[in-house]
């Protein structure tokens, strides 16, 4: 089924009903090893552990941080850590752990940045009932790809198919794999996301604080392995 909206703004998702056979015919191992190595570099590290080196923070509001190893973020308002590189098709992993179920962050990818801005897509992170970690939101534009935005059966759908992959008082690992007009997104080795979007075809990597007054988020094993020479 393709909405509307989806066809207007340049978003199709195969997730109904292929995106069902792709996930449901892998294992979660054979899932994350499943990425065809054709053509890749070898992986980049985009978190030394010890340094925000190779990261900036585009707003006038909001503490990074390294402890132990981490990336503890901090603020009373939304923002984003952000690479002062960008990358156009490429694999990247991250792992994240949330403060508690209220809050809410992402991994922004191909992501746009202006001064106190960023947007595009998100790799979301719920730990809320709704449970929706692992869908793709186009952040500051249009909102929900998927589950498609205003469809209530998807997001039922879609917890009821992955919300128990993420752990909400616990470490996440996160897999995005972009690649032209491919976009694709695993949480715990589970594949949650499988869509096509022309809108940007490259960007930065981006980490989030959702804004809860003094609430500390943290990331950590960052890195990234691009693609096809790009």
């Amino acid at each position: 089924m393709i909405n509307s909206l989806s066809l207007r703004h340049g978003f199709l998702l195969f997730l109904l009903p292929v995106a069902v056979l792709l996930v449901g015919c892998q294992s979660s191992g054979d899932e994350a090893s499943s990425d065809p190595d054709d053509g890749a570099e070898e992986w980049t590290t985009l978190f030394d552990g010890e340094s925000l080196d190779g990261w900036r923070n585009p707003y006038d509001w909001g503490q990074a941080r390294v402890e132990n190893d981490v990336i503890a973020l901090q603020a009373d308002d939304k923002f984003f850590l952000v690479t002062e590189d960008t990358y156009r098709d490429f694999v990247f992993e991250g792992e994240v752990r949330l403060p508690d179920r209220e809050s809410n962050s992402g991994f922004m990818f191909r992501a746009q940045v202006d001064s106190n801005r960023v947007y595009g897509y998100q790799a979301e992170v719920d730990p809320t009932d709704r449970a929706w970690s692992g869908g793709l939101y186009d952040e500051g534009r249009r909102g929900w790809l998927h589950p498609a935005e205003g469809d209530s059966l998807a997001g039922v759908n879609f917890r009821e198919d992955h919300g128990s992959a993420f752990k909400p008082t616990g470490w996440n690992e996160y897999r995005i794999r972009a690649e032209g007009d491919s976009l694709k997104i695993w949480g715990n080795g589970e594949m949650t996301t499988a869509g096509r979007d022309t809108v940007d075809p490259e960007g930065v990597i981006g980490i989030q604080h959702h804004g809860e007054d003094g609430k500390i988020y943290r990331f950590r094993d960052l890195r990234i392995r691009q693609l096809g020479g790009s």
